[in-house]
């Protein structure tokens, strides 16, 4: 008897091996609410608009107003604010015994790797195989140039590594990246796994090769808007090799993609000088997040609220929408709940598992969705169709207050915080609230 219900045991747990997916997460680089074809772009973008015909789009998906917040907040579970971590950030954010999400699939079974920009600690002593990830390989560093692979000057220019080892190799940035997932993807075997790709793109400074820039409508002139196009082009194709390598092997029914933007676009120079010279186009990028205001930096929706997909054939329905306030902390515990991970009660998640929203089976419950935005100048809060921003705040009382409905006003054009006193005080209520977190990780951090 002991035997036979041993085997029961042994055949249940591969049936649920079975059903945990493997997890492809793509995060471009400061790509715009508007820079993609499905929401009015002007360059194609066919691979991402094939994701959306054949999963769901997640028309209200936040993220940090810049690029290592929001990993940091993907990596935890967690608002980056607990961290103290609110720009980008070349020195470690997290503390090393951190349970990060590729820690938490580990301990279920599956392997992990990252290919791209890890920017959560910018020396290989900090690096993504410090943090749960079996291999990793592209920037230790944030951004960086196309064909030298140099991050700004200073300690961390140099910063193109794998497995923590710095490697000099040649090519573009974009092709080194998705030739890396795919080889990786490639090399699975039965064990379910997690690849994360965190491209560059379409982060300055941008320089696109002539086939790409080529393929460019004749709409789009000048150098900086020609180049920022062929390199929307450019992250499309890579996305479309990912996903039919994933198909190509028989993966695309055992396989959840998620498609985000680490933060809104960006209007700035494209040839910065902190960069080492490399015959960069010169002029402001381009990135489109009409109609929303702003972009990377701000706390407006053009700066947090981003496109963003995720299919996972025979779960989530084809073409669907899904409306509910999503955040990026939400993906650590989603798929750590699909993965079969039961360690989360003691890590403090801000985020909350949204599959029942994500698939399209179930509605989620009420919540707020807090952001600091850099150095805690400023902070926001989502509750409904409600935001609230305050700047200069510090736990949020005083300050600067805008309080905008988005239902009727998504491009936050009415500030209403004169007229809905009761409504504003409530938000600062819940802002106060969120607030009192903040920081509590710091002090496991300096530590160390």
């Amino acid at each position: 008897m002991s035997s036979l219900l041993g085997m029961i045991f042994a055949l249940l747990s591969v049936v649920e091996a079975s059903e945990r997916p493997n997890v492809v997460f793509l995060i471009a680089d400061d790509l715009g609410w508007a820079d993609v074809a499905f929401h009015g772009g002007a360059v194609p973008t066919p691979n991402l608009d094939r994701l959306k015909v054949e999963g769901v789009e997640l028309t209200r998906h936040y993220v940090a107003p810049v690029c290592s917040p929001t990993r940091t907040a993907l990596m935890t579970g967690r608002c980056w604010s607990r961290f103290g971590v609110t720009t980008p950030q070349n020195g470690r954010a997290l503390p090393f015994e951190t349970v990060t999400l590729p820690r938490a699939l580990k301990e279920c079974g599956y392997d992990t790797a990252i290919t791209g920009k890890w920017h959560l600690g910018s020396k290989p002593v900090w690096g993504p195989n410090h943090f749960g990830f079996d291999h990793s390989y592209g920037s230790l560093a944030g951004g960086v140039g196309p064909y030298n692979h140099r991050y700004k000057k200073g300690e961390y220019s140099v910063t193109w590594h794998r497995n923590g080892d710095l490697i000099e190799e040649e090519g573009h940035v974009t092709d080194l990246i998705v030739d890396e997932a795919v080889r990786w993807i490639g090399g699975r075997g039965d064990a379910p796994f997690f690849l994360y790709v965190p491209f560059t793109a379409v982060h300055l400074p941008v320089k696109e090769p002539q086939g790409w820039l080529d393929r460019v409508p004749a709409s789009i002139t000048g150098e900086v808007p020609r180049h920022y196009a062929a390199c929307i082009l450019h992250l499309d194709d890579a996305v479309g090799r990912i996903v039919r390598a994933i198909d190509g092997c028989g993966k695309g029914g055992k396989t959840l993609i998620v498609f985000t933007s680490d933060n809104g676009g960006s209007t700035t120079e494209n040839n910065d000088a902190k960069y080492p010279a490399d015959d960069y186009p010169q002029g402001k990028l381009t990135g489109n997040n009409a109609p929303l205001r702003g972009q990377k930096g701000d706390l407006y929706e053009g700066g947090i609220r981003v496109p963003t997909l995720a299919r996972w054939t025979g779960a989530i329905p084809a073409a669907s929408t899904c409306d509910a306030l999503l955040h990026i902390s939400d993906w650590m515990p989603t798929i750590a709940a699909l993965a079969g991970f039961e360690g989360g009660s003691r890590l403090n998640w801000d985020g909350i598992d949204a599959w029942p929203a994500v698939s399209g089976k179930g509605a989620l419950p009420g919540r707020v969705i807090y952001s600091a935005g850099p150095g805690f100048r400023a902070r926001s809060l989502h509750h409904g169709d409600w935001k609230l921003i305050v700047r200069d705040a510090g736990k949020g009382g005083g300050g600067v207050h805008e309080l905008f409905h988005l239902g009727a006003d998504p491009s936050e054009t009415r500030d209403l915080s004169t007229a809905e006193a009761g409504k504003l005080a409530e938000m600062k209520a819940r802002l106060d609230a969120a607030t009192k977190a903040d920081r509590d990780a710091v002090a496991a951090k300096r530590a160390q």
